[in-house]
């Protein structure tokens, strides 16, 4: 497989994306790299795009690119805030509707006369779930990984004390001291701490290495901390004493705007489920080991996305394209072939 690494503006921010398998016929719109000077592309292989989630890069999707690349247009850019991509200061642009509404028009951007079959794992879901509600004109097919629904996650944060201590990571991730605890020890907290496998030879030295790399570009640990504090709403944390805990030390550093500047902790009674339905059809591929999310998650899912098939992994964390790639694969290929 032969990887192009490619950049394009979007709202002025520059991303930047690996590409594979792409038709001969392309247009200047893209190597401009402006979506303003998009006029169309002429592609004989259907698109996949793949989105990653924290702490990662377009790398966690190698397996999938090279398996796909064959039959496909293959594409996974570095999220808006991560390693080569560029990291906008102000966390207003990291709020969850202007994502979406991004990522929105990088896919109308790289694919614009046919919608894509859309890949994504942890923040990337968080994105691709409304995503797919919102601007289901742009996708085919969604296949999500590891990557609660909005709607079964809030209410789970709402009624599960286990999501409740699953996701309290969140608040040291949020707090002043946040980026610090990132930085410490040549990124041990993520290293060690986030990126836990049940498949102890996923994560080698050699792969910790390309992260590390990955975490150390200008701006990339703060960027990638800004999604958290601009998420609209986090339940408190149950072992805390909330007068001295994250709500107080919330970092509102890189903050100027009052509307966002508000922590997102709130109490589970002030927590409001959205009703985000998904009808474009739709795998979910959920590895039951999950430190980050509770199998309940999936409970009812049906009722926001009815056409919706689930692949249950028994013995598979939270990072499970890493860790059964070939059974990942097999699944998606079955799914967008039947």
């Amino acid at each position: 497989m032969k990887l192009e690494h490619k950049n394009i503006l979007v709202d002025k921010v520059n991303i930047h994306y690996v590409e594979s398998g792409q038709s001969a016929y392309v247009t200047n719109a893209i190597k401009a790299k402006d979506i303003s000077t998009v006029t169309g592309i002429t592609a004989a292989k259907p698109t996949m795009i793949f989105l990653h989630g924290f702490p990662e890069y377009w790398g966690t999707w190698s397996a999938q690119l090279s398996f796909f690349s064959e039959n496909y247009r293959v594409i996974a850019p570095d999220l808006p805030g991560y390693n080569l991509s560029d990291k906008p200061a102000d966390v207003r642009f990291y709020t969850v509707p202007n994502l979406i509404a991004f990522i929105a028009k990088f896919i109308a951007a790289i694919s614009p006369d046919r919608p894509v079959i859309l890949v994504a794992h942890d923040w990337g879901g968080a994105i691709a779930w409304p995503l797919a509600a919102f601007h289901a004109q742009l996708i085919s097919q969604l296949i999500i990984v590891n990557a609660a629904h909005p709607s079964t996650f809030t209410r789970e944060m709402i009624n599960n004390p286990l999501q409740r201590k699953k996701s309290a990571y969140i608040h040291q991730l949020i707090s002043a001291s946040g980026e610090s605890l990132l930085i410490k020890d040549d990124y041990r907290y993520l290293s060690e701490d986030i990126m836990v496998s049940t498949n102890p030879s996923v994560f080698t030295a050699d792969v910790k290495a390309q992260y590390k790399q990955v975490w150390s570009q200008t701006g990339a640990i703060n960027g990638m901390l800004q999604y958290y504090r601009a998420m609209p709403q986090l339940a408190k944390n149950d072992t805390d004493n909330q007068s001295n805990n994250s709500t107080a030390s919330f970092d509102t550093s890189s903050i100027q705007n009052d509307a966002v500047k508000s922590t997102p902790v709130k109490d589970t009674s002030q927590l409001k489920i959205p009703n985000i339905r998904v009808n474009v059809a739709t795998l979910i591929l959920w590895g039951e080991q999950d430190l980050a999310f509770v199998n309940e998650n999936l409970d009812d899912i049906h009722h926001y996305v009815p056409n919706c098939v689930i692949k249950r992994f028994k013995d598979t964390s939270h990072w499970l394209q890493h860790e059964r790639p070939n059974e990942v694969n097999a699944a998606i290929n079955a799914f967008i072939n039947v």
